[in-house]
């Protein structure tokens, strides 16, 4: 199992990673490289004024009804699963993201850290939970796609990152070496399990969105940014 950071003074200092030990980099999608705000609203906002305009019920109501649905599928595939919430809902949630797309956002420095990586021949892999249909929906705003050698879905797997399935599954597709790959997320669980399965270097993001405090995720190495992890060198 990947060594645990003590919190406190290490999590304070920068450039921690010795990117000589790192040949692959594993990056979370939402709250890690986009701006987790835009789930945010969507999920807790957006989508129950929807829903309590379709079914003629106030705004409180329809968050009443829905957020028991979502924390009841919280960290499960369904949870991130567009088609399970379009018929659960009857709502048409690619159109319903589509909407509010402005509010799709880079995070800071990110694109410096992709593009560093790449010059220092890194292998840059997107492993995410999000549904297919989501990711291109994003990097259709972002135009990030270019960044990556390969992206993988949860859903490709029928398990999501919180599963052991998953990352047994993503070890053989991309031939890990689990001692020499970095993975970066602002899950808590998802973090636990990457570390369960001996992901040897481990980074929690503390603030993954733009619009709520930076919170210290316990456990793990924490930074706030990229810019915190700059530069890579090492080829």
């Amino acid at each position: 199992m990947a060594q645990m950071a003590q919190l406190g003074a290490e999590n304070s200092k920068r450039g921690r990673v010795n990117w000589q030990e790192i040949d692959t980099i594993l990056l979370d999608l939402d709250g890690t490289l986009l701006d987790l705000n835009f789930d945010l609203h969507f999920w807790i906002e957006y989508l129950p004024l929807v829903y309590s305009e379709k079914h003629n019920i106030s705004h409180q109501e329809a968050k009443d009804t829905i957020m028991p649905m979502l924390n009841a599928e919280m960290g499960k595939l369904n949870w991130y699963c567009l088609d399970y919430w379009q018929e659960r809902l009857k709502l048409d949630i690619v159109q319903l993201k589509l909407n509010i797309s402005h509010l799709i956002k880079i995070m800071p420095h990110v694109e410096d850290f992709l593009a560093s990586a790449r010059a220092n021949n890194k292998k840059i892999v997107l492993a995410t939970n999000a549904h297919r249909t989501t990711i291109k929906l994003k990097m259709s705003i972002v135009q990030l796609e270019h960044h990556f050698d390969c992206v993988i879905s949860s859903h490709d797997y029928g398990a999501a990152k919180q599963e052991q399935i998953f990352w047994d599954n993503l070890s053989n597709d991309l031939n890990l070496d689990k001692e020499r790959t970095i993975f970066f997320d602002d899950s808590l669980d998802v973090l636990r399990s990457a570390d369960s399965f001996g992901i040897k270097h481990i980074i929690a993001i503390s603030k993954p969105s733009s619009k709520k405090e930076a919170k210290m995720v316990p456990g793990f190495i924490n930074i706030v940014d990229f810019s915190e992890v700059l530069p890579i060198d090492g080829n």
